[in-house]
């Protein structure tokens, strides 16, 4: 409801919250509830790095504190992953790469993109669970090679990586549940998360970024300083 209210706001029109409310209910609209996250976990747990956020998920800026993590899909062709990079700031999605095959080629291409948008990230803090990609080498390699601290959530609490959880279940309630068999080929579906992607950081307002998309948020941090 408060989304519904601050988007008619922000479209000039000064509609009671209440008043939302109230229509809302009578025309049986209400937000859908949000599942399980699909936990990816498998493997030995390292101590690779620590836990340099600990669920402080508030950052100073932008390109101060980024999060990653993989959630599954499930279609009848099969089973597709999905690995984005989150800024803690903007809640904008950085970068992001889906395959059918979860493994570190898919991890690689997510960092190389993230890098080459957003070259000077030196002192960035980067946050992940203990799932076995970013236990490796390579990817230790990468972030330090760009001066990026690496992050990892202990052991079996999804809770220290809760902002990467929250980013799945809000996209697959609002493109995903329900809408399966629409998704018939992988082309199909990856075509569908790159346009709900630009929607999300271009178009959907969230309390966090003050009612704002994330990347007019970025824009407006960006010439306040």
């Amino acid at each position: 409801m408060r989304r519904v209210w601050a988007e008619l706001r922000n479209r000039g029109l000064p509609v009671n919250r209440k008043r939302v409310q109230r229509l809302m209910r009578l025309l049986g609209l209400q937000g859908r509830r949000i599942k399980r996250k699909y936990h990816s976990y498998m493997g030995t747990v390292g101590k690779v790095a620590g836990d340099l956020i600990g669920r402080d998920f508030a950052a100073s800026g932008p390109d101060r504190k980024w999060a990653t993590d993989v959630s599954e899909f499930a279609m009848a062709w099969g089973k597709c992953y999905l690995s984005p990079i989150k800024d803690m700031f903007t809640n904008e999605i950085i970068a992001w790469d889906l395959s059918v095959n979860p493994n570190f080629e898919q991890t690689r291409r997510m960092l190389e993109e993230a890098f080459r948008k957003h070259p000077g990230v030196k002192g960035l803090v980067f946050h992940s669970d203990q799932g076995w990609q970013y236990q490796m080498r390579q990817y230790g390699r990468m972030l330090s090679d760009h001066g990026v601290s690496q992050s990892m959530s202990r052991k079996g609490n999804c809770l220290d990586n809760s902002i990467m959880e929250a980013f799945f279940a809000t996209m697959k309630v609002e493109m995903f549940y329900g809408h399966e068999p629409d998704f018939k080929t992988f082309e199909q579906f990856r075509e569908a998360v790159a346009e709900y992607i630009r929607w999300y950081n271009s178009g959907r307002i969230q309390s966090k970024t003050k009612w704002m998309p994330p990347l007019r948020f970025r824009e407006a941090s960006i010439c306040a300083v």
